[in-house]
């Protein structure tokens, strides 16, 4: 990132994050230690208002947005951060959703997003009657808690791609309008 392409962050003292896992947290801070290296990053858990599992971007995104929110509310940051993954139904099966959502002192709400990785027939199938996808990646790997590390997408991959490194591409994407604030002018 260049000098000038920085400047739109110098003003970003304090960033909360929407929530306690781990790996959220550290996507964040990994994007911010390039963005805005002063950036004090805090951890505040509050409620997506979706439910655990999310189906569909939209729902994720609420999920998503209403963590920014409170985030920014309850820790008095600059900016507040939520993300949240999801599972949509396609007619190929079903695949995975993650958004990001920054919240901005100044009302702003931006989303950025990706992650669409197919699932395997039987964790569809687990998730598809109710099972959250990262208990569900538990079951079928044997794993133990993996939406705190690997994820569904570290697992799935061989660990070409890791959840981190999604959730830093996502978080930037959503941040990209104060990274770029020109392009955006008063909007």
């Amino acid at each position: 990132m260049t000098h000038r392409e920085s400047r739109a962050l110098v003003d970003m003292r304090r960033v909360a994050v929407g929530s306690s896992n781990p790996v959220k947290v550290a996507a964040v801070r990994a994007v911010l230690a390039r963005a805005a290296p002063e950036t004090e990053v805090v951890s505040v858990e509050v409620a997506s208002g979706v439910p655990d599992q999310p189906w569909g971007d939209e729902e994720t995104i609420r999920g998503a947005t209403a963590r920014a929110r409170a985030a920014l509310t309850v820790a008095d940051a600059d900016l507040g951060i939520g993300i949240e993954g999801g599972v949509v139904e396609t007619p190929e099966g079903v695949r995975t959703c993650a958004w990001a959502a920054i919240a901005g002192r100044d009302g702003r709400i931006h989303v950025g997003g990706s992650l669409a990785m197919p699932l395997p027939p039987a964790v569809a199938t687990l998730v598809r009657a109710g099972t959250e996808l990262g208990h569900a990646m538990d079951v079928v790997s044997g794993g133990k808690d993996t939406k705190r590390g690997a994820g569904a997408v570290g697992i799935l991959t061989g660990g070409l791609v890791d959840r981190r490194g999604a959730y830093e591409v996502i978080v930037t994407y959503a941040l990209a309008p104060w990274i770029a604030a020109e392009f955006w002018g008063d909007a």
